[in-house]
């Protein structure tokens, strides 16, 4: 039987120099996963079973495991590659309908704006709606279709301010009068935004115009590109007040309603009205200045500049107009027994029931990992063993084909008697 065991050891060599072999072709491909060749033995049986004096037949390959941790990661500086850290794969939809699963991240957006790997195969996840909320339902092919983002008309501004105490009233007539220097101690400007995204210049001009034991008080007058607007009840301005402190009274402030009608009427929504918060605004003996953070709601038309992909997998749009929207989230899988997967080339894997049925997730929840975007997972091959194992499958190889001729040399050496 030496030809038969000499013959099983050169067929599960070959089959550990195809795995050692296949190991080494793909050191350098993204996301893939090294393979072992496992051997178990074979006992022949007879009729009472096997007898204590029976050899072994030989050698078979029981399985080709893979090893499926994880690999080193490489920065690309790509913002649409992505690594996965920890556990977890890409879903990807493939053309007839069902679906694969991957560890390669390098993405990219086809002619339909879709989110795709290099074969075209989609990856899920969820789309956002038009207000940026992703609902995690079942999981669908990603479409980047949003290259612009509408304007919004300025309607809510936060503008804390800080007045200089130590001034005096201003001795021009009318107070708050832009073409006279000498009506106003201070103005500041911000930019807001009618509803087709027009920018329009609010100035503020405030005039201390009382000064007590309980505080001082600033009548403010409000322009908006050179025109004067109106605030509650219909009146031209409105005042600010202090106590001994230099804090804002009555605490919490009103917000006021600023009226304007843009000039020249340019087809935008009017009249339009800006309702100003000013909170937080202190007075005291220091240069005038605008405080952080001055915020308003308002913004212009923008077109899309960049896609961004966060640690727990959402996909934000950043704008001309430095805003951002979210449009979609990626999902990953993650499985009971992910070395159970079946191996279908591509560097994808499909589930089995070796494998159980994927848990879905969002990068970050449950068992899956979180994301890196601009990096991508290197092969997880450690090519100095695998060219040792080689050695060593070399030796398997020649020593087995060393006892076939062995054999054959013994039945020479009968047939010659």
């Amino acid at each position: 039987m030496g030809f038969q065991q000499g013959l099983s050891g050169l067929n599960a060599a070959s089959v550990q120099l195809d795995t050692i072999g296949n190991n080494v072709a793909n050191a350098n491909t993204v996301g893939f996963k090294s393979s072992r060749t496992e051997f178990a033995d074979l006992y022949g049986n007879s009729l009472y079973g096997i007898t204590a004096t029976t050899p072994g037949i030989g050698t078979q390959v029981q399985a080709v495991t893979q090893n499926m941790g994880n690999g080193n990661l490489d920065s690309t500086g790509r913002s649409l590659d992505l690594a996965i850290n920890n556990a977890g794969f890409f879903i990807m939809g493939l053309p007839n309908g069902t679906q694969a699963y991957t560890r390669n991240g390098q993405f990219q957006v086809n002619s339909q704006g879709y989110l795709v790997n290099t074969a075209g195969n989609f990856v899920q996840g969820w789309t956002a709606n038009s207000s940026g909320s992703v609902s995690q339902g079942p999981v669908g092919n990603l479409q980047l279709t949003t290259t612009s983002i509408a304007p919004h008309a300025t309607t809510k501004l936060s503008m804390p301010v800080q007045l200089n105490s130590n001034q005096k009233t201003p001795t021009g007539s009318p107070l708050n009068n832009p073409a006279d220097p000498t009506s106003y101690n201070w103005p500041n400007t911000v930019q807001v935004f009618d509803s087709l995204g027009n920018p329009h210049q609010m100035v503020f001009y405030y005039s201390l115009t009382s000064s007590a034991a309980t505080g001082n008080t600033w009548t403010v007058n409000t322009y908006v590109d050179g025109k004067p607007t109106t605030t509650t009840g219909g009146g031209a301005s409105f005042t600010l007040n202090f106590d001994t402190s230099g804090n804002l009274t009555p605490a919490p402030f009103t917000p006021v309603p600023i009226t304007f009608t843009t000039t020249p009427v340019n087809g935008s929504a009017i009249p339009q009205t800006v309702t100003v918060d000013f909170t937080n605004s202190v007075q005291n003996n220091q240069q005038f200045g605008t405080l952080s953070p001055q915020i308003q709601d308002g913004t212009a038309p923008g077109t899309l500049q960049g896609v961004n992909i966060s640690a727990n997998g959402l996909i934000q749009a950043s704008f001309s107009n430095s805003q951002t929207k979210t449009i979609g989230q990626i999902a990953l899988a993650t499985f009971v027994n992910p070395q159970g997967m079946q191996d279908i080339g591509g560097n994808m894997w499909s589930q089995t029931g070796n494998s159980g049925s994927p848990t879905v997730n969002n990068p970050g929840a449950g068992n899956a990992g979180t994301l890196s975007s601009g990096q991508v997972e290197d092969s997880n091959v450690n090519l100095t063993n695998e060219l040792v194992n080689m050695i060593t499958a070399q030796r398997y190889y020649q020593a087995n084909a060393q006892t076939i001729k062995t054999q054959d040399t013994l039945i020479q050496t009968l047939l010659n008697i």
